[in-house]
């Protein structure tokens, strides 16, 4: 993956799928896609027909035209489907770099250990990935070219640094689409996402389903509601598999969610809970001011494993990489 134009095959087109497509083939790339849904694919190709000559990208019927001349592969699709993509690729000896875009990491990387293989032997380089970008609305036709600049985009290492090269020629794709590379282990990875996103899905949906019962909170319901419950409008399987497939993760964020409210609810059957409430409800209000991190230190690091996840751990990023792909022009928050 050295080639400043690389041939790229997308793997499902939904709305990560979909905008990962319209951004690579916008900076200048060439790029294939496929989707196991007719329709979507006919959408895909009418949405290319229109594009400009020089950011039109090719559907294909399957998934071995689309990653015949690929050096990299973007897995994204639900996680339910990801290891019969994984087999496919398999079955096709494809032996460039894959990527995913799904939202919990640790089961994909043991199923790209298990399935991205044959005769016993690995064949294409796996590394997880997921952009900090969804939206409540899905599919190809809500894609959008610019959904990534400015987001998080977390891409996995190991701690020892296996693969490292092909790590960097990532990290400098994503980049240069306006992501913001966050180096995580993938556990890292699904613990932090459980407490931003996953338990997030899970206390809008229990919030939204109160106004079913309830139409005056209905009508009533305004700014509070609406940002509070935005992502229970997420497609009901995708969340499912999103929180399921992250399920020891999301239960310890979730019970200590419930702990804290549950400390709020005796505040409420106490004597004075207006007085008592104030320093329950400042933690949450000065983290929430002090949100999102602020770019504070910058540097030129080395391009090393132990470095570049110590970077992450610290809440910091990646926004560029070096032609020579030997440091990193990192950010950490202030």
């Amino acid at each position: 993956m050295r080639d400043a134009t690389l041939n790229v095959a997308v793997i499902g087109l939904g709305l990560i799928g979909g905008s990962v497509l319209r951004a690579l083939a916008v900076h200048g790339h060439r790029v294939s896609g496929y989707d196991a849904d007719p329709a979507t694919r006919a959408t895909a190709r009418t949405a290319a027909a229109q594009a400009p000559a020089n950011a039109r990208w090719h559907v294909t019927g399957t998934i071995a035209d689309a990653v015949r001349d690929a050096d990299l592969t973007v897995v994204a699709v639900p996680l339910p489907s990801v290891g019969t993509v994984f087999d496919e690729l398999a079955s096709l000896a494809y032996v460039g770099v894959v990527t995913d875009v799904t939202s919990v990491k640790g089961p994909v990387r043991d199923l790209a250990l298990d399935r991205l293989r044959t005769g016993g032997q690995s064949l294409a380089t796996f590394i997880g990935g997921h952009p900090m970008a969804g939206r409540e609305t899905s599919g190809f036709t809500a894609a959008d070219p610019r959904l990534f600049e400015g987001c998080a985009w977390v891409l996995c290492l190991t701690e020892d640094g296996a693969g490292i090269h092909d790590w960097l020629e990532l990290a400098a794709l994503v980049t240069g689409l306006g992501a913001r590379v966050v180096p995580a282990t993938a556990d890292e990875h699904d613990h932090a996402v459980a407490a931003i996103s996953h338990v997030p899905h899970l206390v809008a949906a229990a919030m939204a389903a109160r106004v079913a019962s309830d139409p005056l909170a209905g009508t009533l319901g305004a700014g509070s509601f609406r940002d509070g419950t935005r992502v229970a409008a997420a497609r009901p399987e995708l969340t499912a598999a999103m929180c399921g497939g992250n399920a020891p993760a999301v239960l310890a964020a979730l019970d200590a969610v419930l702990a804290d409210l549950n400390a709020a609810r005796a505040i409420l059957d106490g004597s004075d809970p207006i007085g008592a409430l104030a320093p329950w409800l400042t933690p949450g209000y000065t983290a929430r001011l002090t949100w999102p991190p602020q770019p504070g230190e910058t540097a030129d690091l080395p391009a090393r494993a132990d470095v570049l996840l110590r970077l992450g751990r610290v809440g910091g990023w990646i926004e560029s990489v070096s032609a020579d792909r030997k440091t990193v022009h990192a950010v950490r928050p202030a």
